[in-house]
């Protein structure tokens, strides 16, 4: 029964106990009246009783279907292209399946042909893959031939960590190699870029980095240092850029269940004399949520900052990490 039909039912019981009402007025057999009356308003209650929980039942049904309908989210990422780096594996990889999954398309660079050919083997019309060492110029030419006169809607920087180690343990060589690793060829294939998407006054410039930009990680200064450096290129590049419809921001992951956190827990396990499993168990113990993240997780997040929705947003360096940032502005 639909709410207009229970109204009108209600108003028609309404209608008689009035009648009756006035009836009672003009009649002498007043006892039999009022027991008339009283029969009615029993009636009534009972009916009011059913059509009220009736209408609670489908006011409660329709909002649960609508919040299942908001979660159906459209992000317009269909036909947009979007370079991906480091896409064999880990955040890369979620990411660049992600979007192809919104009916983006994905120019993905890594190392790995074999882990790249699985995804082209399963997008085979929306992603083309470049193998290769994104440190060498070379292989940023090849981005910029395979892109050639396209648009181009975004760009994900993202690869591997350097070594972990103490700042007193590490020596010039490490840190030459991990400036070359983290900083400098992002710096170089941004410069490239990103005037592309400020000619077409439209783009999403997006680096995943780590918690360690708001909050050093333990026995990881290479890491600690260099992707601070990103994040202040990254934050001044925003600035610059903004006015244009470009926007430019940071993902600050925490410890995800991913070949990215494999250093650690080996660190982890060889400091405290542990097992691979029981330092991912210490790792996850200290997480407020009680566990790593996932890759997929992080997708989601890098998805809706790469859409059209997320115009309003640039500049910022956001934590992904389960809550374990100590820090009011997190």
């Amino acid at each position: 029964m639909g709410t207009a039909l229970y109204i009108t039912i209600f108003l028609l019981i309404i209608t008689e106990i009035k009648r009756n009402s006035i009836l009672l007025e003009y009649d002498d057999n007043v006892y039999l009246h009022l027991l008339l009356d009283g029969v009615s308003v029993v009636r009534c209650c009972l009916t009011a009783y059913f059509l009220i929980s009736q209408f609670v039942e489908s006011f409660i049904l329709s909002v649960t279907t609508s919040k299942h309908k908001l979660t159906d989210m459209d992000l317009e990422l269909a036909n947009q292209r979007f370079v991906v780096c480091g896409a064999s594996g880990g955040f890369g990889r979620a990411i660049a399946e992600q979007l192809l999954e919104e009916g983006a398309k994905v120019i993905a660079i890594a190392r790995r042909q074999s882990k790249l050919n699985e995804l082209a083997r399963k997008y085979p019309q929306t992603m083309v893959c470049i193998t290769g060492d994104l440190q060498k110029a070379t292989v940023h030419n090849q981005i910029e031939h395979m892109i050639g006169s396209n648009p181009l809607h975004g760009i994900v920087f993202n690869a591997g960590g350097p070594p972990t180690g103490s700042a007193l343990s590490t020596t010039m060589k490490q840190w030459d190699k991990a400036y070359h690793l983290v900083l400098r060829w992002k710096i170089d294939l941004a410069l490239r870029l990103v005037p592309r998407l400020v000619s077409r006054k439209y783009g999403r410039v997006l680096f995943i980095e780590s918690q360690s930009v708001k909050q050093p990680v333990e026995d990881l200064v290479l890491s600690n240092a260099m992707r601070m450096a990103v994040v202040g290129f990254a934050k001044t590049l925003s600035h610059e850029i903004a006015s244009s419809g470009v926007t430019v921001n940071i993902i600050a992951p925490g410890s995800h269940d991913s070949p990215a956190i494999e250093r650690v827990v080996k660190s982890i396990a060889e400091r405290n004399k542990q097992s691979i499993s029981e330092a991912k168990e210490t790792i996850s113990k200290a997480i407020p949520v009680g566990r790593m993240g996932k890759p997929e997780e992080l997708a989601s997040l890098a998805a809706w900052i790469l859409s059209p929705h997320a115009g309003f947003v640039t500049g910022q360096t956001i934590s992904h990490d389960g809550g374990n940032i100590n820090f009011v502005f997190g």
